[in-house]
């Protein structure tokens, strides 16, 4: 018989979560269908729904109730890790004033939409006042929840908990030292065609590519969907329903392919939480860094590779004949992955990305120390592009306006996609170990012993582990950044010819 005192906690998360979920699918309609005239009674009802989820979060019949709970030694340990998780999270909200956050909502949601209109024109101008009370609120906010060290690191917990500026830092040190002499090596050797991409390819015609790719990695179609959007994401309303967008460009393919697959990935991630869960940490993803390993591994490790190629090109080069007929699939293979310089962080290459994150990473903190204010931005940002990527940004379009996630408030959200792609391949490597022959699997078009294996190993579990717990208990140590070295050297030093 389950504790009533436990089950009474269960009733309010799950009402939080109701009322979290249903912004949710305000937030998703704001991104897909939402039409023009909605947008000011849309800022408002977010910012609505916003503060009756942070009075129900910060209620004192909840603290109460998390009190006794954490004090209680009769609940079973995945019981007790709940309690404690949200107990955590019950008193970071409470150092939230209801205005605050209903503060911070309205101007997130006036932000996005000034981003979507500053993108449109190429006008930062229009953006930098919405932007600047952002960053004002953000630093407010990591005044507000405190932190030890850099105050950055109140940032960074949000997104993956119990991770340090500092722990970063060293972490780009060895992207610095390993990586960017390894791409110097292959700028010395001559570049891999990839013309044929950018060829005219229908847009109706690449969707049902997608919807294929979505359907082979086991994306459940009965509990999700997928629409277009400027910028793609996953959003899900529980395990059950859960959506992608996806970004269609009739003259480049690999915005539909990296898109589906990366988004895909997200998406399997989210469904595969346990519905019994719902509403509490246990039912749910553990931190941006594993969500983005599950987009990175299926986007990288698996859709990257000539395995993944060698079941799907023919289903490509039958949509798109005039294109592809007389490409191999090792010809696709290393067109899919050129290593060069770009200029847009969502389509560069898995090793360049890198020093895309790592720019975002030191421009955020310096937004935050007030070392640099927003009007410097787009100056700042184009000098970094130059020192890391030696290229000459053209437009703020292309430069500082192309991220969408400064307009969500999401500080401290950026470090987490190098996380991630270093979390995957520490993981697919484990997996090679575990299971038989999964290369040929993959290589016959089956996907469905590494979705199985992957939710046995972390979807299952919520957040029954922290990130570094997870990793020791997958693969039998820390997040190590050789893994990701070592499969870059591989595969690109056949690629090359290095």
């Amino acid at each position: 018989m389950q504790n009533t005192n436990y089950a009474k906690y269960i009733a309010i998360m799950q009402k939080i979560a109701d009322v979290q979920n249903a912004s949710s699918l305000l937030n998703w309609d704001q991104e897909t269908y939402m039409p023009p005239k909605g947008a000011a009674f849309r800022a408002q009802q977010l910012s609505t729904l916003a503060g009756i989820a942070h009075e129900l979060a910060t209620s004192t019949e909840l603290g109460v109730l998390l009190t006794e709970l954490s004090k209680d030694d009769s609940l079973a340990e995945k019981e007790k890790r709940n309690i404690k998780k949200s107990l955590k999270n019950y008193n970071d909200n409470k150092k939230y004033t209801t205005e605050f956050v209903q503060d911070l909502s309205k101007t997130i949601s006036e932000a996005f939409q000034a981003w979507q209109k500053a993108k449109e024109t190429n006008d930062f101008s229009l953006y930098a006042p919405k932007l600047e009370k952002l960053v004002e609120l953000k630093r407010k906010e990591c005044e507000l929840l405190g932190y030890t060290g850099h105050p950055y690191d109140a940032m960074l917990d949000q997104y993956e908990p119990g991770a340090k500026t500092v722990d970063l830092e060293k972490l780009f040190a060895d992207v610095r030292s390993q990586l960017v002499a390894f791409v110097k090596q292959i700028a010395a050797k001559p570049q891999n065609n990839d013309a044929f991409m950018f060829g005219f390819y229908d847009k109706d015609k690449q969707w049902d590519v997608g919807i294929d790719l979505l359907k082979q990695m086991g994306y459940d179609f009965d509990a999700g969907r997928q629409d277009i959007s400027s910028h793609p994401f996953t959003t899900n309303f529980s395990c059950q329903d859960v959506r992608v967008t996806t970004r269609i460009n009739q003259n480049d393919l690999n915005e539909m392919i990296w898109s589906c697959i990366h988004e895909g990935g997200h998406a399997l991630y989210e469904q595969g939480l346990l519905p019994s869960e719902y509403g509490l940490p246990s039912g749910e993803y553990i931190s941006l860094g594993i969500h983005e390993s599950q987009s990175r591994l299926w986007e990288n490790n698996v859709g990257r590779s000539l395995n993944y190629w060698k079941a799907n090109f023919k289903t490509l080069q039958k949509a798109f004949p005039e294109n592809l007929e007389k490409i191999s699939v090792e010809d696709f293979y290393k067109a899919m992955n050129i290593v060069k310089p770009s200029l847009i962080r969502t389509s560069a290459d898995e090793l360049t990305y890198h020093f895309h994150v790592l720019i975002r990473f030191e421009i955020e903190k310096a937004l935050i120390e007030g070392k640099i204010q927003v009007n410097e931005l787009p100056a700042y940002w184009n000098s970094k592009y130059k020192e890391y990527l030696g290229i000459d940004v053209p437009s703020d379009k292309q430069g500082v306006l192309q991220d969408i996630h400064w307009s969500h408030g999401s500080f401290g959200y950026f470090p987490t996609y190098s996380l991630g792609s270093f979390y995957a391949a520490q993981f697919f490597a484990q997996a090679k170990k575990e299971i038989p022959n999964l290369e040929n699997q993959l290589e016959q078009g089956n996907m469905l012993n590494l979705l199985s294996w992957l939710r046995e190993k972390v979807h299952k579990h919520g957040k029954y582990y922290t990130a570094e717990e997870l990793c020791v208990e997958i693969t039998g140590e820390k997040l190590n950044f050789n893994y990701f070295m070592e499969y870059a050297k591989v595969k690109y030093k056949w690629l090359y010819q290095l």
